[in-house]
C-alpha cells in the first residue's frame, strides 16, 4: 500500500470539536489494538496535540510507544532521520518529508529491536506567516503500517489553533482507516 491522496479545505473528516477527537483517539487505538500493533507518533505542527489526544484515552500505553515532537528542521534530520538533502531541498513541509518521519518514528520508537508496527507524522503551516512561501494551512500527514505507507496532504482553513486541531483530526482518521 502506497498512496498520495489531497485533500482542499471543507471538514474531512466529517468531525469536529473536542469531543470528537477523544472518541476518534479511543477508536483508532482499539483497531489498532484488535491487530497487535504498536504505535510511533512523529509531529511538527501539532507540537504534540496529536500524542495527547491518544494517550488521554485509558490503556494508550498498550499500545502507544513514545512520541517526537520535532520541531526544528534539524530534529527531523538528527531524530527521526530525515534526509538532509530533502530538508534542504524543500524544507519540512513536504509529503517526503512526512513520510520519512513516519518511518523514522517507527525506528526510533523501537523495543527489543523490533520497531513500531506504525508511525504517524504530520508537517505542515500552521500560520499566521508561511516561513517558505507555501499557502498556511498546508499540511502533509503520513502513515506507515505493515500494508504499506500512505500520506495525505491538506488545505486547511482556519486560524493556527483550528488548523492544528483539523490536523489532529484528520491524522487521527487516517489512523481509524489504516488499522480498520
Amino acid at each position: 500500500m502506497s498512496d498520495r491522496s489531497t485533500a482542499v479545505g471543507g471538514e474531512w473528516p466529517p468531525c469536529a470539536g473536542e469531543a470528537d477527537v477523544h472518541g476518534e483517539a479511543a477508536l483508532a487505538l482499539s483497531r489498532l489494538r484488535a491487530r497487535g500493533w504498536s504505535l510511533g507518533v512523529a509531529e511538527s505542527l501539532t507540537g504534540g496535540l496529536l500524542a495527547a489526544a491518544l494517550i488521554g484515552v485509558p490503556g494508550a500505553s498498550d499500545t502507544v510507544r513514545g512520541a517526537i515532537v520535532a520541531y526544528a528542521v534539524s530534529l527531523k534530520h538528527s531524530l527521526l532521520g530525515v534526509d538532509a538533502g530533502l530538508l534542504a531541498a524543500h524544507g519540512a513541509v513536504h509529503p517526503d518529508v512526512a513520510l520519512q518521519m513516519a518511518e523514522g518514528v517507527r525506528r526510533v520508537t523501537a523495543e527489543g529491536g523490533r520497531a513500531a508496527d506504525v508511525g504517524i507524522a504530520t508537517t505542515g503551516i500552521a500560520g499566521p506567516d508561511s516561513p517558505d512561501g507555501q499557502p498556511v494551512g498546508t499540511v502533509h500527514l503520513a502513515i506507515c503500517t505493515p500494508g504499506g505507507s500512505r500520506v495525505v496532504s491538506l488545505r486547511l482553513d482556519g486560524d493556527r489553533d483550528e488548523i492544528r486541531e483539523a490536523t489532529v483530526r484528520h491524522a487521527l482518521w487516517v489512523l481509524v482507516d489504516a488499522a480498520a
